[in-house]
């Protein structure tokens, strides 16, 4: 059920359309580098590696991980903060904090220049970006959430997941673009850094219209009410002992979604390129269609599910991608027109859960505790089950030789997000404002006494 009162003002499209302009910048870079680091393994192994071992590339996506595993310590940091001080301070430091690490990236001496000291540099960055980033997704989401329209949240929403594919696809033709251009030796030596200094200037722009943004209308109500939670770490008590149910749930969705997210786009050029033996091209081309693909129908999946709600779009896909994740993954395995056609159909049945992220996620939790509930929660999953994925499915494939296992391993995570799912409140249409849970009783309650106590002043 869909609540209104008279505090719920549409912010004017122009501003809507900056919100959402700094929020998806904000994931394009983050994205950007994964892209670039993601389409750039086997030449930065190569660089900052021994040469001649054949672990290198498994500990370069070893630093992929890393970044993950972090990122749970910079949501308990970020999120309770982003809760005291609002959404745009905390967003503005992280994107300058992400694009400069990622900037460092590219200039780190070789092996054979500092020796052990170049991968350790590299894991060092890596989990600075992972701590950066954990206080970025939750607050981009909860920034663009809190400003869209209650019954258009979906349609705007997406658009920062158009932002995340247009980074990577970005940082990936950029990628595709150098291996064309420079022969392999140069690529191993320099040629690998250039995108990861191209993230300093990006990361400025983006800084710069996020703190021209004023915070969001909801946000803003808050600190009228003098309703913020000025302690972080009462906010996380108070996560944990009231909103254990939410977090649990928006955990297991999160699982789905980056196990079929960081297998599909993160981990699909090594694995196209040593699995299936596609030449470094192909391996670059084919995951870069995909994502062209899913970022041509985003906007409209995302007004679908206005329409429809969250849940009908998300049981499609965990469905869809858990029947066919292992023939498409079969199919791709026949060469590369085959690899195409079964990214395109596994990217298509993706995008409903892609395209829905920033209209869900932050309507588990009410106000006062969102940024930290989604970047908690949000954070924990995506560093267990997210970045781990690509390490995971290079290691399954090689203990094993069976090179179906990141099929295997996303209709398992489908199966448990299905679970998740079931207990998942519908939110379409529902208000974010107020200090209850959206969509429940409660809220209702509460927003109908708002919308009582604004007439009877009037």
């Amino acid at each position: 059920m869909s609540s209104t009162h008279p505090t719920t003002k549409n912010v004017p499209t122009p501003t809507l359309r900056r919100a959402v302009a700094a929020s998806a910048l904000g994931n394009a870079v983050e994205w950007f580098d994964y892209g670039i680091y993601a389409y750039g393994v086997t030449h930065i192994s190569k660089a900052l590696f021994p040469s001649g071992s054949d672990d290198a590339v498994a500990f370069t996506l070893l630093g992929f991980a890393l970044s993950f595993l972090i990122r749970p310590i910079g949501g308990f940091f970020w999120g309770p903060l982003g809760d005291k001080i609002g959404r745009k301070r905390v967003l503005a430091m992280t994107i300058l904090l992400m694009a400069g690490s990622t900037v460092l990236v590219g200039v780190i001496p070789s092996y054979e220049t500092i020796g052990i000291w170049a991968p350790v540099l590299l894991y060092t960055l890596r989990m600075l970006q992972g701590f950066s980033t954990g206080g970025e997704y939750g607050g981009a989401a909860t920034f663009m959430a809190e400003y869209a329209p209650d019954k258009r949240r979906g349609f705007w929403g997406s658009f920062l997941e158009f932002g995340t594919l247009g980074g990577f696809s970005v940082g990936a033709l950029m990628m595709l673009l150098l291996i064309n251009v420079l022969d392999t030796s140069q690529m191993d030596s320099w040629g690998w850094r250039i995108p990861f200094l191209i993230a300093g200037p990006l990361g400025l722009i983006g800084s710069y219209l996020r703190s021209k943004m004023q915070d969001t209308p909801i946000y803003r109500e808050l600190e009228e009410k003098d309703e913020v939670e000025e302690n972080p770490a009462r906010t996380l008590r108070d996560l944990i002992a009231k909103y254990s149910p939410q977090i649990f749930q928006l955990t297991g969705l999160v699982l789905a979604l980056n196990v079929a997210n960081y297998t599909l786009i993160s981990y699909m050029p090594t694995y196209l390129q040593d699995a299936v033996g596609l030449s470094d091209n192909g391996a670059l081309i084919v995951p870069i269609i995909g994502q062209l693909l899913m970022m041509a129908v985003l906007p409209f999946l995302g007004a679908l599910s206005d329409r429809v709600g969250r849940k009908p779009m998300w049981a499609t896909s965990l469905v869809g991608l858990g029947i066919m994740s292992v023939p498409m993954f079969a199919l791709m395995g026949t060469g590369t027109g085959g690899a195409v056609v079964g990214f395109a159909v596994l990217a298509l049945l993706y995008a409903p859960q892609l395209s829905t992220i920033s209209a869900t996620f932050p309507a588990f939790f009410p106000t006062h505790v969102r940024y930290a509930g989604l970047a908690l929660s949000y954070n924990v999953s995506t560093s267990l089950f997210g970045g781990t994925a690509p390490l995971v499915n290079d290691r399954l494939i090689s203990w094993t030789g069976d090179n179906l296992w990141p099929a295997y391993y996303m209709v398992v995570a489908c199966v448990i997000g299905l679970v998740a799912l079931w207990f998942v409140i519908e939110t379409k249409g529902v208000s974010l404002r107020g200090t209850e849970i959206p969509g429940t009783p409660e809220a209702e309650e509460e927003l109908a006494d708002g919308a009582g106590a604004s007439s009877g002043r009037a």
